[in-house]
């Protein structure tokens, strides 16, 4: 099957042109690079059909799509306080660019198209856990942007026939996480703080919990929806089912590194939720998803990339 991943650049769309690659698609990866990086896709080789652009291009979103059956749209500028900062182009990036890959993807013929949602679009309801059939009410505009994206995708199953899946993901981790931005994941730049000496940073009093997703979990949703019967626009979650406090992840990437240093607590970030855990029996149901990679396995494998990778003299 020839699949188009958006975003494969990136730090989950990678991992998931590395899967699909490893059972026998052919795959073209559309990516601007504002986020991911080219070296993400080395090794890879002429394996990957690149076309370099921004999916809210029009020109670039049809060039990308000729001739694929399937779509992957992971690319987005996934980062609550840079939307804060810039809605106009979180918009763009996120809500107009997921309308414009659709279109791109009917006018071509594909007929499914996954959408890479996230927990955002719940907002700070403090009904735990978080499932599918709950209001939403994002408290940011990436949450917002990501929003739109969902409401899109199922207009276009609805209208045009398209299968088309959501799958919200919670606060995916990883080897390839891109630690050099202080918009990165925040275990991503834990790890890397405590490897180089520093204290590392949690916004607000550190006990607002969250529902940690190793990214091999995120990859095997995205497979199972390659192939899953009755598609018409449904949203999953796609994380673990379980919540631990930045406290606490702190102590665990602590204990896993072997090194102890307190963390530095600053204000609160605008836009930032207090609390997320998923329900994922509908991921279960529809896809037969289950968490193939507990947390802690998860911590172990990316604080292992992240040594192995980016050897740092650690000052003790």
């Amino acid at each position: 099957m020839k699949i188009l991943v958006t975003g494969g650049g990136g730090f989950i769309g990678s991992h998931l042109v590395e899967a699909l690659l490893a059972r026998g698609h052919r795959v073209t990866v559309l990516d601007d690079f504002s986020t991911g990086h080219a070296e993400n896709l080395r090794p890879f080789g002429r394996k990957v059909a690149l076309v370099r652009g921004d999916c809210a291009d029009e020109a670039a979103a049809r060039k990308a799509c000729r001739g694929v059956s399937a779509v992957f749209h992971l690319a987005a500028m996934p980062s609550v306080p840079r939307s804060v900062k810039d809605p106009l182009l979180s918009h763009r990036t996120n809500a107009t660019a997921t309308l414009t890959m659709l279109v791109a993807a009917r006018d071509a013929g594909a007929r499914r198209f996954v959408y890479a949602g996230s927990s955002a679009v719940y907002g700070d309801l403090p009904t735990l856990p978080k499932r599918e059939d709950m209001p939403t009410r994002p408290l940011s505009p990436y949450g917002l942007g990501k929003l739109a994206g969902e409401h899109y995708v199922r207009l276009f199953a609805s209208l045009y026939g398209m299968e088309t899946l959501t799958l919200r993901y919670f606060n995916v981790f990883g080897p390839r996480q891109d630690p050099g931005s202080p918009y990165s994941g925040v275990i991503s730049l834990f790890v890397t703080a405590l490897l180089e000496g520093r204290r590392p940073v949690i916004y607000g009093d550190g006990r607002q919990t969250r529902d940690f997703t190793y990214v091999a979990n995120v990859v095997d949703a995205n497979l199972r929806a390659l192939t899953a019967k009755g598609l018409r626009g449904q949203t999953l979650n796609v994380a673990t089912g379980k919540r631990i406090s930045l406290l606490d992840l702190h102590r665990e990437v602590s204990r896993e590194l072997g090194v102890e240093r307190s963390p530095v607590h600053r204000a609160a970030r605008q836009g930032d939720i207090k609390h997320s855990q998923a329900a994922i029996g509908a991921a279960r149901r529809l896809l037969g998803y289950r968490p193939i990679v507990s947390f802690r396995d998860g911590i172990r494998r990316t604080t292992d990339w992240y040594r192995a990778s980016a050897p740092i003299t650690r000052q003790n």
